[in-house]
């Protein structure tokens, strides 16, 4: 396994506020979304907001992908890519995905949305998966294996009837926007399972289908479906690992106030 990274006091100061920012600008951007705001808005948001906090959206250019955030809507797992052509209606589930580079670090999370109202099903689909995530989190701290965080996501997702997508996982994040060590939302002997160390940066981000696990991509090689059409929800948080717990640094709750001094 690469070499996992463990950050500086001075590197985790930049991390933090380049959390702080994603946080920022997700939570105006789940505001703005309600029906007839196309993605291409919410994405023209984000960049405008880049633009205004000077930091680089850390998506747009990144193996060629061409917006700033990730919209992703019901059946749709990831990656997908904003439209002018594509209204919100009651009903969708949005997955928006957005991270940002901040004097060389970066910042990565992702909300799902309910527009409008939703199906109890979907309801249940969402309020699963971020409590899943959550789940995780609990697990985080130095000294305890990466997969313990795998496993009670897991444990939680199945417990409630869903599935867990094995196609993608979540990553360690610092100078680039994917690094060591991978994470699994599920248990397995594929994947290295490393013992976290204080001063960590990782992203946790289960993606929970209603239906199979399963997923393909389209032809656009980036938007990614689930193969059986079952509606998916996505949750993500860049969190730093402690001596004895954890940080979210893309805590949505204490964006008060962001500042680049």
């Amino acid at each position: 396994m690469a070499l996992v990274e463990v950050k500086s006091v001075r590197d985790i100061a930049k991390m933090r506020k380049a959390g702080k920012i994603v946080a920022t600008v997700l939570k105006e951007l789940m505001a703005m979304a309600q029906p007839g705001v196309t993605t291409a808005d919410l994405d023209a948001h984000a960049e405008q907001q880049c633009a205004k906090f000077g930091v680089i959206p850390a998506f747009k250019g990144y193996y060629g992908f061409p917006a700033c955030l990730c919209t992703s809507l019901n059946n749709e797992v990831v990656h997908g890519i904003p439209n002018a052509r594509r209204k919100l209606k009651g009903g969708d589930i949005l997955k928006i995905d957005f991270g940002v580079i901040y004097d060389g670090w970066h910042g990565d999370s992702c909300v799902s949305v309910g527009i409008g109202d939703l199906s109890e099903e979907a309801q249940s689909l969402m309020a699963v998966t971020e409590a899943a995530l959550y789940e995780g989190i609990a697990q985080v701290r130095h000294g305890v294996r990466l997969q313990q965080i795998s496993g009670a996501i897991q444990d939680y997702v199945e417990r409630h009837g869903f599935s867990v997508v094995r196609q993608y996982v979540g990553h360690g994040v610092g100078r680039k926007l994917h690094e060591e060590p991978r994470i699994p939302h599920f248990r397995t002997a594929e994947i290295p399972n490393p013992t976290l160390e204080a001063g960590m940066t990782i992203a946790i981000e289960p993606m929970v289908n209603i239906g199979h696990c399963a997923t393909r991509t389209l032809a656009d090689r980036w938007t990614v479906v689930t193969i059986d059409h079952s509606l998916s929800a996505q949750f993500e948080h860049t969190v730093l690992v402690t001596q004895d717990g954890y940080e979210i640094l893309t805590d949505r709750a204490v964006t008060t106030g962001v500042s680049l001094d």
